[in-house]
């Protein structure tokens, strides 16, 4: 079965940004859309999508990559928290001037007791439009220092 984006992250309707997982492994995934081009994109603001926004498409990829890797597994996707931004490079002012689809990679680089650091990276025609790093806190623990808000699924464990 080919699993879609929208099958393995909370996210429900136009906010679920990514269309096509593209490829993936144990360490990275690529995913691609054009829901950047939607004049319903539900993260425009006065009929512009600034590429601030890209952050969440790249976070978007990394909560896919833990839920491929649980459904792999065969096990349940544990919810996840964005805990921090790291190192984020903006190359492109707005998205939804982009005409090409956009090309959405994450790649982990620590998987730590429930810790997760992904890097990622949004493309469009092989230019750079966004690149940083996320840091990932499993449910378990950032419950109790957020109160149980703001979550992405994503499995612990792994390598």
């Amino acid at each position: 079965m080919q699993l879609t984006p929208s099958q393995l992250i909370p996210h429900a309707g136009s906010i679920s940004l990514l269309e096509q997982i593209v490829s993936w492994d144990q360490r990275q995934v690529v995913c691609a859309t054009r829901s950047h081009q939607s004049l319903k994109n539900p993260l425009r603001s006065n009929g512009q999508l600034s590429a601030i926004h890209a952050i969440e498409y790249g976070a978007q990829a990394v909560a896919v990559h833990g839920g491929l890797l649980a459904h792999e597994r065969g096990e349940a996707i544990k919810p996840g928290y964005l805990a921090a931004l790291r190192q984020i490079r903006l190359h492109q002012s707005r998205l939804d001037e982009i005409e090409s689809a956009l090309t959405v990679e994450a790649t982990r680089l620590l998987c730590d007791a429930g810790d997760l650091i992904y890097s990622f990276m949004v493309k469009a025609a092989d230019q750079p439009i966004a690149d940083g790093r996320v840091v990932i806190v499993i449910h378990s623990k950032s419950d109790r220092l957020l109160g149980g808000r703001y979550s992405m699924a994503l499995p612990t464990g792994g390598s």
